[in-house]
């Protein structure tokens, strides 16, 4: 049940259109640009004057006086060139308001035509640790996932690790270098595995000799060698028990844990595919892919290195092959930083030339870098790119430092006040990366952290935790939610602001930006807070006004709660430092 108030509107706009002989896909409203003047406004007459050479406030005047006629409307009129402007009945908005609060999905419908959904986010490589680079990739692709299984999409999400490419031939490599052989390489825990890592990388930087090892390593790898295959499964294991600890404090989380290597088979049926459609060609050793100059020349997809060793193209494409024939991926979305893009604009092109994905959406979303204040990447006080963990832990210390000490209040010991200090810590984390748009980077604010003001998390959490001690207290004295009215004219703001939880969705549905939902839940929990503070709920003149304000505190609690849901955050119950200020 999708209950926006603009499905009403359009609808008896789209009757009066069809009356008047006027083009129905201009009858549609917005939300005004002027809220002091009207609730919703339509610019159609504008379109409709530009086709039928007419004066566009006669055919506005025409549409504003049918209007008039409907119960539901309280006002009608046309400004400036041909705008009109329609402002709703109290009443209509309050039964509306009534169904959102009575709904369980609370006045939010689903897609029309649900599909396929595989969402590729993540991305970390295996032996090493992660670094505040992957906080991004794995925020934002679950709030999407979330939004598109709420929606009504069939979706699963994939990790998609990189452990099959040359840093694996590297570690090898360097492994048997430190230690002759690779006998000790399972007592090596992500830490020393990814020291390996850094010096593996430092050597093949100075030493082609290293580099060709390395190359060596990776081909009899790739090949089957059961020696480097055992080693390179010890590697993986405990790379991906790090990265799922790592993302289970995130809360974030992946249906497959699919890495490049999973694709080797398929890597073939790709190789033999182009031959086949005669799409191939070997340059100077390597088996390409040639792509279409137009104006912006790509380089060529490389499917076989010279040295017999797939790339990062082969394996993608055969990933895309797999979700394809296997997931039956009707949409594939990718999200990772901007070094990525012309890396899928080669693979997406290098599918289309294949032909081994008719028929689907193939997107790549682009995200800005998480900085320092300094507006470059954030990093340690010693220069290196900050862990993800220690990031965390960082954030955990900052949140624990402003919560009382366990067993200061009661029933909130040690474990309780740990799961609160998490909780808090990763909405800080998570809503301070998804208000801001996907594109742009952003300052990471240590100092924000645990702040219950301003655009953040815990400032939402709050607000929950607040209208939830209100509940708690309203049920104490015998109050219950009851049909909702509108009076004064801060409800009458809230109900509207209630009602386009439906539209906030579906938009960051359709341009994958959960920074939408990020800021609609701002601004309800902004917008409740003045209603909050004019419209007394305990004191209110009559039973029947108290219990009309605690439905509308309860519908924002609600609504909170299932944005932050969609977000990726927990709302607790109870906000320690949120107690004791309610009503």
């Amino acid at each position: 049940m999708n209950l926006l108030l603009e499905n009403k509107i359009n609808q008896v706009l789209s009757e009066i259109f069809k009356q008047n002989q006027l083009d129905e896909k201009f009858a549609v409203v917005k939300v005004s640009d002027r809220p002091d003047l009207s609730d919703f406004q339509c610019n159609g007459a504008l379109a409709l004057a530009k086709i039928a050479h007419k004066n566009p406030r006669e055919i506005a005047t025409i549409i504003a006086d049918n209007l008039q006629k409907y119960d539901f409307i309280d006002t009608v009129s046309v400004d400036g060139p041909g705008f009109i402007n329609i402002k709703l009945t109290n009443e209509f908005i309050a039964a509306n308001t009534d169904k959102i609060a009575d709904d369980e999905r609370l006045g939010c419908g689903t897609v029309d035509e649900p599909h396929k959904v595989v969402l590729d986010f993540g991305g970390p490589n295996v032996a090493k640790e992660m670094h505040v680079g992957h906080l991004r990739s794995g925020v934002i692709g679950e709030s999407v996932q979330r939004i598109e299984r709420f929606i009504g999409n069939d979706v699963t999400s994939d990790v998609h690790l990189g452990d099959w490419g040359t840093p694996m031939g590297m570690i090898l490599s360097e492994i048997i270098a430190t230690d002759g052989n690779l006998e000790k390489v399972t007592s090596y825990d992500i830490a020393k595995i990814t020291e390996f890592y850094k010096n593996a990388n430092i050597r093949c930087k100075e030493d082609e000799t290293a580099r060709e090892n390395a190359r060596k390593v990776t081909a009899e790898l790739q090949n089957g060698n059961p020696e480097y295959r055992s080693a390179w499964q010890h590697l993986r294991n405990e790379s991906v028990n790090a990265v799922k600890e790592n993302y289970l404090k995130l809360d974030v989380n992946f249906d497959l844990w699919w890495g490049e290597s999973d694709a080797h088979e398929t890597c073939g049926e790709i190789v033999k595919l182009a031959r086949a459609k005669g799409i191939s060609e070997v340059d100077e050793g390597a088996e390409i892919i040639r792509l279409e100059e137009g104006n912006k020349p790509k380089p060529p997809v490389i499917l076989i290195k010279s040295d017999g060793g797939y790339t990062y193209h082969t394996t993608d494409i055969a990933t895309i092959k797999m979700r394809v024939d296997q997931l039956h991926a009707q949409e594939i979305v990718y999200f990772t930083d901007s070094r990525q893009q012309l890396h899928f604009e080669q693979v997406f092109e290098g599918v289309q030339k294949l032909g081994i994905a008719p028929d689907v959406k193939l997107k790549h979303i682009v995200f800005g870098t998480v900085n320092g204040a300094d507006g470059k990447p954030f990093k340690t006080r010693d220069g290196g790119v900050m862990n993800l963990e220690t990031l965390i832990e960082m954030s955990k210390d900052k949140v624990r430092a402003s919560l009382p000490k366990p067993d200061e209040v009661a029933g909130y010991g040690k474990a309780e006040i740990e799961k609160l200090v998490s909780q808090i810590a990763v909405a800080a984390i998570k809503f301070q990366d998804l208000k801001n748009t996907i594109a742009s980077g952003y300052i990471f604010e240590l100092d924000d952290f645990a702040k219950f003001e301003g655009k953040t998390g815990p400032y939402i959490q709050y607000a929950i935790a607040r209208i939830n001690s209100i509940l708690r207290k309203a049920k104490t004295n015998g109050l219950e939610p009851a049909a909702i009215m509108l009076q004064a004219p801060e409800e009458r703001v809230l109900a509207l602001k209630l009602a386009q939880v439906h539209n906030v969705i579906m938009r960051a549905h359709n341009e994958k930006e959960p920074s939408i939902i990020a800021d609609y839940t701002y601004n309800l929990a902004q917008i409740f807070s003045t209603f909050y503070n004019a419209c007394p709920i305990m004191s209110a003149e009559s039973k029947k006004l108290a219990g009309s304000r605690l439905k509308l505190a309860k519908a924002v609690r609600d609504v909170l709660t299932l944005m932050l849901y969609l977000l990726g955050i927990e709302a607790p119950e109870v906000m320690l430092k949120a107690e004791n200020q309610g009503e």
